[in-house]
């Protein structure tokens, strides 16, 4: 037994007290851990499980949430892909073959992080799952009320900042993410520290749709990512004097479908009142619809392809089998390029979506083409004079 072992033998018999104890129980696991990891790269070439070490000027960030549809991806833009499903080892082997990070999904309880030795304990277990995956990073999903008042105010920044520290020196390259809603006022009752967030980590993905989540006006259904109102959520960002290139704008491969309680001739279409954290309605009226099923239910719309020019979105109205009308918004290859321009005018770090899997890779003739323009549009657009 080496004086390491010895040492690390008796720390483990006799444990320490109190939170250094248990930070230094969490270090000691993960040490040993570590050690044992990287005897078993499970891809056909060893060099596979070594982590992406190259930084690209500008990122094109994958959300994937499972099956084995990830092989029709468009590889030649991919940068990251955040792992939300079933972990893969076929994916990661292959994104590595590409050049691309493959990182985890990171989520706790917001009330359970208030303890240092809690948060030490979480990392050192994220860390110990990426390094036996062959991982590249975390991207921390935290999508919890917080009040600018209470500790979990606090807490939530120490987490990323301690997240990105522990990674960083564990995981050559290693990326860690944070994402963060539309706009930084507050949505959804979150109140964070986004600039002492954005400084923490990496960049911050901005989850550019999902923005009639709290509709505090008429209760009728909008676009899911409405052009103004996602750019200024973005200038918002900026104000606080977050560098631009820590920003990755996330657009939507889905759209809503909301029941229209009333229709009009003018295309107004009122919703049932739902509420969501303090708003008299909310997008929760709808269901989400991926994109592939849209490009299905279109051309037997009552309406036909419309586009809403306040908004700079896509939407049409159709009638179900039982007679209720209803109102389908959701962005496309036209709205996002329209958003997708501002990335470059104002120097953002990217693109990215959620999700990948809501295309059709089906290989049909239409559905191909569809697909492939969705995948374009994320390509960097030239300056704008």
């Amino acid at each position: 037994m080496s004086r390491l072992q010895l040492r690390r033998w008796r720390l483990l018999s006799s444990p320490p007290r109190g939170i250094r104890g248990l930070a230094l129980l969490a270090l000691l696991a993960l040490l040993a851990l570590s050690l044992a990891a990287g005897t078993d790269c499970p891809c056909p070439e060893p060099e596979l499980c070594r982590p992406i070490l190259h930084h690209p000027d500008f990122e094109v960030f994958v959300f994937d949430v499972g099956q084995k549809i990830w092989k029709s991806y468009d590889w030649s833009q991919i940068t990251t892909v955040a792992t939300f499903g079933k972990y893969d080892s076929e994916l990661m082997c292959y994104a590595h073959s590409k050049g691309a990070r493959v990182v985890l999904k990171g989520d706790v309880s917001l009330k359970d992080i208030i303890d240092p030795a809690f948060r030490a304990s979480w990392i050192a277990q994220k860390v110990n799952l990426a390094k036996t995956q062959y991982m590249d990073g975390i991207n921390i999903d935290i999508e919890q009320e917080v009040n600018c008042l209470s500790p979990e105010y606090d807490a939530l920044t120490a987490l990323v900042k301690e997240t990105t520290d522990t990674f960083h020196r564990e995981i050559e390259g290693s990326q860690v993410t944070f994402d963060v809603a539309w706009s930084p006022k507050n949505i959804d009752r979150r109140c964070y520290n986004y600039t002492g967030i954005a400084d923490a980590c990496d960049f911050l993905f901005v989850m550019s749709y999902d923005e009639q989540s709290q509709i505090w006006s008429e209760c009728i259904a909008a676009a899911n990512a409405p052009y103004n109102q996602t750019l200024t959520g973005y200038n918002d960002y900026i104000k606080m004097n977050i560098n631009p290139k820590k920003l990755v704008m996330g657009v939507p491969w889905y759209g809503y479908d909301y029941t229209c309680l009333n229709l009009s001739e003018d295309h107004v279409c009122t919703i049932a009142k739902v509420p969501f954290r303090g708003a008299p309605c909310s997008d929760a009226a709808g269901r989400q619809v991926p994109y592939k099923m849209i490009m299905k239910q279109i051309n037997s719309s009552i309406s036909g392809n419309q586009w809403d020019k306040d908004q700079q979105a896509p939407y049409y109205n159709y009638k179900d089998p039982a007679g209720h009308f209803h109102q389908v918004w959701y962005d496309n290859p036209q709205s996002i390029s329209l958003k997708a321009t501002y990335i470059q005018n104002y120097g953002l770090r990217g693109i990215g979506m959620w999700n990948a899997n809501c295309l059709d890779y089906s290989g049909d003739a239409v559905a191909k083409q569809q697909t492939e323009e969705m995948w374009e549009v994320l390509k960097p657009k030239l300056l704008q004079r």
